[in-house]
């Protein structure tokens, strides 16, 4: 079948090396089959065809961006398997500043459109992902989660292009009707997000037109501790309902400790007298500086949470407002005001090497996520944790950690994020992504059975929790039951829409979940 299909292959396309090395094989945490074939299209007319042969074959079809994945996106499920490369998709096919849309190819990353876009004073309602200096628009739908830490009231999906096995070319918004042009989406039932979040399991996505609007005038910033955990949630979906941030997060400690180094530290703690001072009364100042005396020695501990948030607007006076309505809602929930390095540096360098693949000291980590109303953040992290803990003992013992990121998303969305990390052999990706020089100063460990095959109870017991809560998440990649997950009759709709568009069940099986294909 492989060389019937080489014959059927279009003089545009490259045939990838799939070596010993599996690189194709995996992803940031994990792997699946070697895939019978890997092909990358140089150009998106060859896409098409490419996808109507090789299903006509049986093959099924992932695609792969960036590679970027941590929950099984692209990987095979099955070995007849030809995964579709879409990295040499990569061209920016226009930038409409009248009517404020961008068109890219699938295999365009976040930072090419922002490196294309800031020079013109433009940028999209949201940044794309934290890996979004290799991560590619063709497997992360841009909505408002695109960034996990990007809060922006005028987010939207992109409308797709797409091609599937039966040959058609389907396009989503308004550039699907006769003479329409893409950009916006109010007319008739919308199919767009049909393509949004369905990690190729409905069609081969080649083209993205995206939103974008102005580049702020001005931003502010804003960094907080707290004590305890509670405090910080509280504060963070305060500020996200508020509306006065388009970023807000909370760092766990031991991310704090690793983000701001001591002498930062200590000069927050001279902070807290100033704070006690600027009371209005003995009494207050008398509670307040006890709050504070527990806030530093937390800061000499190096256990405090840290809320972060970055105000942006068309004024320096509004803004100067927003930043003010933040520190008045933070400090009402116990928070102290300490340097805003964090925010600020993430702004100035949205998209960093991705040497985050890898922690500080070699150590692999493993990303869960999911979101809920801001009135269900304290029960979905305590029902997480109650998970967690009858892992306490064994994860000791194999070295097996856990962070946590906390996000306000838009207005209404609070978003979790638990964060396992241990030490294991790398996996091709580790190996091959970060700086040379990063990966120079590290040794690679030995491989640890034991302790990945506890991070993969762990991380199945936490997606189980996620499902029983009836959170949503980032991505389904082959990771979140999204399937089992519905309730019967949007299920069978799902189901039914995905028979018709991949009658044979070849597009990323297992994708959208084991039920029904």
């Amino acid at each position: 079948m492989r060389q019937r299909i080489l014959e059927h292959l279009d003089s545009d396309a490259v045939v990838m090396d799939v070596d010993s090395d599996s690189f194709y094989a995996t992803d940031v945490y994990s792997g699946g089959h070697p895939p019978a074939l890997v092909v990358q299209p140089q150009t998106i007319t060859c896409v098409g065809p490419l996808v109507e042969i090789a299903t006509s074959m049986g093959f099924a079809i992932t695609q792969r961006g960036g590679g970027m994945s941590y929950t099984g996106g692209y990987l095979p499920r099955q070995p007849n398997t030809l995964i579709l490369d879409l990295s040499a998709l990569n061209h920016i096919v226009s930038i409409d500043e009248e009517d404020l849309v961008i068109t890219v190819e699938a295999g365009v990353t976040w930072r090419q459109i922002w490196d294309a876009l800031t020079p013109l004073g433009l940028r999209l309602p949201f940044f794309g992902t934290f890996s979004g200096s290799l991560a590619a628009v063709s497997q992360t739908a841009p909505c408002l989660w695109a960034r996990t830490a990007m809060v922006v009231p005028q987010t939207s999906s992109a409308d797709w292009k797409s091609s599937t096995p039966r040959g058609r070319r389907i396009q989503t918004g308004q550039a699907a009707f006769h003479n329409g042009r893409p950009g916006f989406r109010q007319y008739g039932p919308d199919v767009t997000g049909l393509f949004d979040h369905d990690a190729g399991a409905l069609g081969v996505k080649t083209l993205a037109s995206l939103r974008m609007m102005p580049m702020p005038v001005t931003s502010d910033y804003a960094s907080f501790a707290f004590a305890t955990q509670d405090e910080a949630v509280r504060a963070l979906s305060a500020i996200g309902r508020s509306g006065y941030c388009e970023e807000a997060y909370v760092f766990d400690p031991a991310t704090t400790q690793r983000s701001l180094d001591p002498a930062t530290l200590m000069k927050d703690i001279g902070r807290l007298g100033n704070v006690i001072r600027s009371q209005s009364s003995v009494l207050k100042g008398l509670q307040e500086g006890a709050k504070m005396a527990m806030a530093g020695r937390r800061f000499i501990e190096g256990s405090v949470y840290t809320l972060h948030c970055v105000c942006a607007g068309r004024s320096v006076d509004s803004v100067r407002d927003d930043r003010q309505g933040v520190v008045t809602l933070a400090t009402a929930d116990g928070g102290v005001e300490i340097s805003n390095t964090i925010p600020k540096a993430a702004r100035a360098s949205p998209f960093e090497p991705l040497e985050g693949i890898l922690g500080s000291q070699g150590e692999r980590w493993a990303a869960l996520n999911s979101k809920v109303p801001h009135s269900d953040a304290q029960r979905l992290i305590d029902a997480t944790h109650a998970a967690i803990d009858p892992f306490r003992d064994r994860m000791a013992l194999h070295g097996v950690t856990m962070r946590f990121l906390y996000i306000a998303i838009a207005q209404h969305i609070f978003s979790y994020e638990p964060v396992l990390r241990w030490f294991d052999e790398w996996l091709p990706l580790h190996r091959h992504v970060p700086e040379p020089e990063f990966l120079g100063r590290l040794k690679e460990p030995p491989s640890n059975s034991e302790g990945r095959a506890l991070v993969d109870e762990i991380r199945s017991r936490i997606v189980e929790s996620f499902a029983e809560f009836g959170a949503a998440s980032n991505q389904i990649g082959k990771t979140y039951p999204m399937l089992a997950s519905l309730n019967t009759d949007t299920r069978s709709v799902l189901t039914v829409l995905k028979k018709e568009l991949d009658p044979e069940g070849l597009m990323n099986p297992g994708a959208l979940g084991d039920l029904g294909e």
